[in-house]
């Protein structure tokens, strides 16, 4: 099973490539060129995205309060 931080890596990763395949498809988009097998991956994309998002509450859900990790600075109420 992925730990968090790997999960978080991987969400990052892709919404990094997704941005970027967006930019893609606008640039074709104004050639006059056809993207909707494009437009599809990037769907496909987005909805693993949110699975594992989904998956990240999940185990930060299930994650003991102790063994979280505070923020920097973070309220202590």
């Amino acid at each position: 099973m992925p730990t968090l931080e790997h999960l978080r890596s991987e969400i990052e990763r892709m919404r990094v490539q997704i941005g970027r395949q967006r930019k893609e498809i606008i640039q074709l988009q104004r050639a006059g060129i056809g993207t909707a097998s494009a437009e599809a991956l990037l769907v496909r994309m987005q909805v693993k995205v949110d699975d594992l998002c989904a998956q990240r509450d999940e185990m930060k859900k299930a994650t003991p309060p102790e063994n979280r990790k505070r923020v920097l600075g973070g309220r202590k109420w």
